[in-house]
């Protein structure tokens, strides 16, 4: 018998979800339905997302042309950082580094040693640059492939900005073109089993309960099932990231032709950071801050400074927030997804990963009948062990930009630069580091939201400093990593040479769409 499946909630959480499992469950098993309420905002004020995403429309049977076009959306290759490191004046062009998509030339620890021997060289390049191409490929403001290349692939690893109303709006036409059943309702209550599990949402214009087999909490921040009905606790990690309040503008560009940075801007302040990526119409800009070391006329300044004159008489939406995650994220029949799970400051645009993960395996474990009491707990315990872990991986990864910072301006940096506020496991990792490179034997695969050499383009990229002594006594293949060096800089002339500036390529894939 066909059982049924009820997502609470509609945004990028709750349509992402349903487009995929309505084209990765057998239809003969299960049946999707979605709720939300036209009264209930989403919260989206523009998002960027991680390469995985790529993968994920395509399993949702998007295409990619399509997608850009409806969506606003822009292509983006990593994040640029300015102001973070200290090496400067603060918010000076040299304190700049770049973390890239693209994967080092040679593997995670192939040319690391001997970037690390080099240390002191005058010529020694930033260490994103030094082993892949695409520092050069976005600072000559080149988008990642070509108007001929096949949608979701291309020279340059890369994922997308877009307006996330626009996004949802587009998963919500897949998704219930592929068989996804919308209904619109404010939810009132929820009733439960004698056992607990759900039993059914009831809108709260006097319609019947609408009864599931298995429930999906997009409900956001409210966390409707997960938290005010199942009571899961939430696990806040303000002690270790202090960001709680975001400011939000949209920006228009200054003229049609204006450059679409491909890449995420991230300019650090006294206070906070600010957030700044290109759209097809306009730019997504935040501040990112924290109320105990900053009140909120003050962040507004800040914001409307880094602005300037692009930023007069625009309105600016405040976003509160806490860090952290529900260490639970599956109970009985219903999982959460999204906000309702855990939310992180969007500095390294975790957000949508994270949706795209839950997705991924609850795609994966609802293949077990949900009659199976036994494989249904074993897949509960299974997800919540993993999206914990994964969580934590990011707290320690996030914590990373902030730690090893030399910035000591203010009393934001001097806080975030104290050990006592690192996570064990980070602590415990550059402890380490200072002596030997990070290792695949420092990360557990399945629990990584960032793969080694993510944390290798921040470390390096903030002047974290590895004794060379260490690298040197068992790396001494120095003309052959010379010649390969050489080679990633010919692989950035050749790229830039041949991919066409971003905005172009942008026109050109919307009017082909």
């Amino acid at each position: 018998m066909t059982k049924r499946i009820v997502i609470v909630g509609g945004g990028t959480a709750g349509w992402l979800t349903a487009a995929y499992l309505v084209r990765t469950l057998a239809p003969e098993s299960w049946r999707i339905s979605l709720v939300e309420s036209a009264a209930i905002g989403i919260i989206g004020v523009g998002e960027g997302t991680f390469p995985t995403i790529r993968e994920t429309l395509a399993a949702c049977g998007i295409d990619e042309r399509e997608f850009l076009r409806k969506a606003d959306g822009s292509f983006k290759q990593g994040v640029r950082f300015i102001g973070w490191t200290g090496r400067a004046t603060p918010g000076a062009a040299t304190d700049d580094y770049f973390h890239p998509f693209n994967l080092p030339f040679g593997g995670d620890e192939g040319l690391l040693p001997y970037w690390i021997k080099a240390d002191g060289e005058a010529k020694r390049p930033a260490y994103a640059d030094a082993v892949t191409a695409q520092g050069h490929v976005i600072r000559a403001g080149c988008a990642p492939k070509r108007a001929n290349d096949p949608g979701f692939s291309g020279p340059m690893n890369y994922a997308y900005h877009f307006d996330a109303a626009r996004f949802a709006d587009h998963l919500r036409e897949v998704a219930t073109a592929n068989g996804v059943e919308r209904i619109e309702a404010t939810i009132g209550e929820v009733t439960q089993h004698a056992d607990g599990r759900i039993a059914a949402v009831v809108p709260d214009d006097g319609r019947e309960g609408i009864e599931g087999d298995f429930f999906v909490d997009c409900s956001g921040f409210r966390a409707l099932l997960i938290g005010k009905t199942l009571g899961m606790p939430f696990k806040g990690v303000g002690d270790i990231l202090f960001n709680d309040r975001a400011l939000a503008i949209q920006v228009p560009h200054a003229g049609p032709g204006d450059a679409i940075h491909p890449y995420t801007l991230a300019t650090a302040h006294e206070a906070g950071w600010t957030w700044d990526i290109g759209l097809g119409a306009r730019r997504g800009v935040g501040y990112v801050y924290s109320s105990r070391h900053s009140d909120d006329e003050a962040s507004e300044r800040t914001l409307r400074t880094y602005l300037g004159d692009a930023g007069k008489d625009l309105s600016v939406r405040q976003l509160r927030f806490e860090s952290g995650y529900r260490e639970t994220q599956w109970v009985g029949n219903c999982a959460a997804v999204g906000l309702a799970a855990g939310f992180f400051e969007p500095l390294e645009l975790t957000g949508i990963m994270l949706i795209e993960v839950a997705a991924r395996m609850l795609g994966d474990f609802l293949g077990s009948p949900v009659s199976d009491e036994a494989a249904m707990a074993a897949a509960a315990r299974q997800y919540n062990r993993l999206m914990a872990a994964r969580f934590a991986a990011i707290v320690e990864f996030l914590k990373l930009h902030y730690a090893i910072s030399q910035r000591r301006d203010t009393a934001y940096w001097r806080d975030n630069t104290d050990p006592a506020t690192f996570p064990g496991g980070l602590r415990d990792k550059l402890a380490q580091w200072r002596h030997r490179p990070p290792s695949r034997f420092d990360f557990v695969v399945d629990h990584e939201t960032f793969l080694p050499a993510s944390w290798q383009f921040i470390l390096y990229g903030m002047g974290f400093r590895t004794d060379p002594a260490a690298v040197g006594a068992r790396h001494h293949d120095d003309a052959q990593a010379g010649q390969a060096f050489l080679r990633v800089f010919d692989a950035a002339k050749q790229a830039i040479a041949n991919l066409p500036p971003h905005r172009q390529l942008l026109e050109e894939l919307r009017r082909a769409a």
